[in-house]
């Protein structure tokens, strides 16, 4: 049972606009925080002419987009052409027009970006490389403050305590970024900003009900059902206190379950187990303080949210029991480019294994909590007009208790980092930095340097060649699992006269204290460029080589010389096991599991994407990504996931005066999944089209009440995003949205 490749690798890769951002808006002009040598020279006064004919002719080349600023590529705000790394943006407008229901229809249509939804809960996603149950390389953000969980290493994405209504913009990094993130960083990063009191002043409010179907070729079942609701107030008390509050809640049934045999040749039947909706309450709040001089500001946030349901992991689905919290309080200061912050996350829950039972014969109960301590620094400064520099660091405490690994209850590591973005000339930028990281688990410290250099033919245009080393770092739960497990086997698939009888056998599960940094060197050149002040064309091909990569492994098997407790057959079965490989190559019957560095793994793409506005109320993307088959160096491709090779993204959008609206297909490449329980669970998907879309109407004076229907899976095709995941149909949804 088990193998875990939970954490598949890796690589970044580039097309600085996904299709998100092209409904929000492209980029354009000279960079605002280019030093002032760089700016263009001042426009000429216009001519002497009458105001109306004026005013008609500057309405026509005012641009349909503005400037997209960016903060996750270097921690302070910067044009997107101008970031050294590649970044997508999804914009306010985007997530109010989009009908996506969560992050992972939100992320989608991001060109580089696997997503997997396997449950009504359990969204996992990982920049240029195969996602999986368990992506532990892949950082996310809230307004800079990490939601990282490292006892498992993955991203509870249902647990964000934000509401769609509060968010600013989702910047998206696809690709390394620990020389100014640090660990965990490796594939990418996610940053979701929200906006502050004074930017969303008023009350807000979203009511949604909708149905969704789960009858499947096989089994006949009723439709589910799902609804949400969430409200926002925002106030500014005076000119020094604005604060805001919002909260809301998500209940969904569970979707239908694949059923029959897995689609390999083992002729493994899916498992059957209770599957489980989710509901998810959540609460923020937020109080901004700005002092006198207008130059220094404070920020106090704090929040919780809660949710239950499916959790699929390497040993199989857990059942997350409702009552846990996620919650969090962050205060940060800011005085011109100083910024210290410091933050905890505090995480208190459970969970039943629905398929894994002990040597007791009860299922794996998991119960886990956490809290997380850290503090922050930043600086930003300006040197002679040709040099931005930047530098800081962070100090991170864990505090565990996990009943599945009780060998630790602690982790301290902390890190330093500089950057200097250098003009070399009008044309030329260059951008070299590196962070320093220490953590109790490893013996050395980690290095992680950037470099990137850009040339601009023009303002709008740039050319992007870059080198980046990142890393993960181990779980808690990589380092010190320890558990017993009861597998079991068929004694039919061994002998057709023994159809129907099952033999238990213990498994182990280990930690390895040993264990070293998962390393990425990447490689990649790319292009933006803004066309026409009205669209975003992206480009880039990436080379990304990953070292030590962690994976949950056999490490042992039962062989003649050491058959398991009871084994009702001669010994030199457990050997005919073996050269049958149906574990795997030099498996046998599995005795034991634990976490390895394995060797090395190169992985190539290619991202192509244009997105941008054709009129002011009109707005489209078109995306293509392709992912070579990853190639391992010294260890066999069965460790794997294999991402989709082929992936296309195509979108409009129209936001006027009444009406608004999207309509998004996207394709996805056909997968194969090797990271749940033991090789027989291994298997494919297949290629799937996802067509979604959503039409609004806006009422009132104001426009303040918008009624609208959204869609997603327009074609009702039953789609399963991982082989052990479940089965995703047509849903509907009817929502009313209210500000005053």
């Amino acid at each position: 049972m088990l193998r875990l490749v939970s954490l598949v690798l890796v690589c970044g890769v580039m097309s600085a606009g996904s299709g998100w951002a092209a409904v929000g808006g492209a980029n354009q002009g000279p960079s605002r925080d280019a030093p002032p040598s760089a700016q263009e020279k001042p426009a000429e006064p216009p001519s002497q002419q009458a105001p109306d004919e004026a005013s008609q002719e500057a309405s026509e080349k005012l641009p349909i987009n503005e400037e997209q600023v960016v903060v996750t590529a270097s921690r302070t705000e910067q044009s997107l052409l101008n970031a050294p790394a590649t970044v997508s943006v999804i914009t306010s407008q985007t997530i109010e027009q989009s009908p996506a229901l969560n992050y992972g229809d939100l992320f989608r249509t991001v060109p580089g970006l696997n997503v997997t939804q396997t449950s009504a809960r359990d969204i996992n996603l990982t920049s240029r490389a195969a996602s999986g149950t368990l992506s532990a390389s892949q950082l996310a953000l809230v307004d800079g403050r990490s939601i990282y969980l490292d006892f498992f290493g993955f991203i509870m994405w249902d647990s964000l305590p934000v509401e769609p209504s509060d968010i600013k913009q989702i910047e998206v990094i696809r690709g390394p970024a620990s020389a100014v993130w640090g660990a965990n960083a490796m594939t990418g990063v996610v940053n979701v900003i929200t906006k502050s009191p004074r930017e969303m002043q008023g009350t807000r409010a979203t009511i949604g009900v909708g149905t969704f179907g789960r009858s499947t070729d096989l089994v006949d079942q009723d439709a589910g059902s799902l609804f949400y609701v969430n409200g926002s107030h925002a106030q500014a008390v005076n000119d020094r206190w604005a604060y805001k509050i919002s909260a809301g809640g998500y209940a969904q049934e569970a979707f239908a379950r694949p059923t029959g045999l897995m689609p390999n040749e083992t002729n493994t039947p899916y498992p059957s187990f209770p599957n489980s909706g989710t509901t998810q309450p959540k609460l923020d709040v937020r109080a901004d303080y700005d002092f006198p001089d207008d130059e220094r500001s404070l920020v106090f946030q704090g929040g919780v949210a809660s949710s239950d349901g499916i959790i699929h992991t390497g040993i199989g689905p857990f059942d997350v029991v409702r009552g846990g919290t996620l919650g969090y309080g962050k205060v940060g200061f800011t005085r011109g480019g100083l910024k210290v912050s410091g933050f905890v996350n505090l995480l208190d829950g459970g969970a039943t294994n629905l398929l894994s039972v002990g040597p007791d014969a009860r299922p794996i109960e998991f119960d886990f909590k956490t809290e997380t301590y850290d503090v922050e620094v930043g600086n930003v400064q300006t040197l002679a007009a040709r040099h931005v520099l930047s530098y800081g660091g962070n100090f991170r405490r864990n505090q565990f208790q996990l009943s599945i690994a009780p060998g630790e209850d602690s982790r301290t590591e902390g890190g330093i980092y500089v950057q200097d973005e250098i003009l070399l000339s009008r044309h030329f930028w260059w951008v070299v930095g590196a962070r320093l990281d220490m953590f109790d688990v490893l013996d050395d410290p980690v290095f992680s340097p950037r470099t990137t250099f850009m040339y601009k033919p023009t303002p709008e245009q740039t050319v992007r060649v870059s080198y980046n080393r990142a890393y993960r770092a181990p779980s808690l739960i990589n380092n010190f699992i320890d558990l017993t497990l009861l597998d079991q086997l068929p004694l039919g698939s061994l002998d057709p006269r023994l159809g129907g009888q099952v033999f238990n056998f213990p498994v182990t599960a280990t930690g390895n204290t040993d264990l070293e940094e998962q390393s990425l060197d990447a490689y990649e050149v790319g292009y933006t460029g803004v066309l026409w002040d009205r669209a975003t064309l992206s480009a880039a091909f990436y080379v990304n080589n990953v070292k030590n990569d962690i994976f949950f492994t056999q490490v042992d098997s039962y062989r003649a010389s050491n058959p398991p407790p009871g084994w009702p057959l001669p010994p030199d079965v457990l050997e005919l096991i073996v050269a049958s490989g149906q574990f795997g190559p030099g498996n046998g019957l599995p005795a034991a599991f634990s976490y390895l560095n394995l060797g090395e793994v190169r992985y190539r793409g290619v991202e192509l994407g244009i997105e941008g506005a054709v009129t002011r109320t009109w707005n489209g993307f078109l995306n293509y990504s392709y992912q070579d088959e990853p190639d391992p160096k010294d260890f066999d491709i069965s460790e794997l996931n294999l991402p989709p090779s082929h992936r296309m993204n195509v979108g409009v959008g129209y936001d006027g005066p009444r009406f608004l609206g999207n309509f998004t297909v996207s394709y996805t490449d056909d997968a194969f999944w090797r990271d749940v329980l033991d090789s027989r669970f291994d298997g494919p998907t297949d290629a799937f089209t996802l067509v979604n879309g959503a039409f609004g109407v806006k009422w009132g004076g104001r426009g303040e009440y918008i009624t609208s229907v959204k869609v997603t899976n327009l074609l009702n095709n039953e789609i399963q995003q991982h082989v052990f995941g479940d089965i995703i149909k047509r849903q509907i949804v009817a929502e009313l949205r209210t500000s005053f």
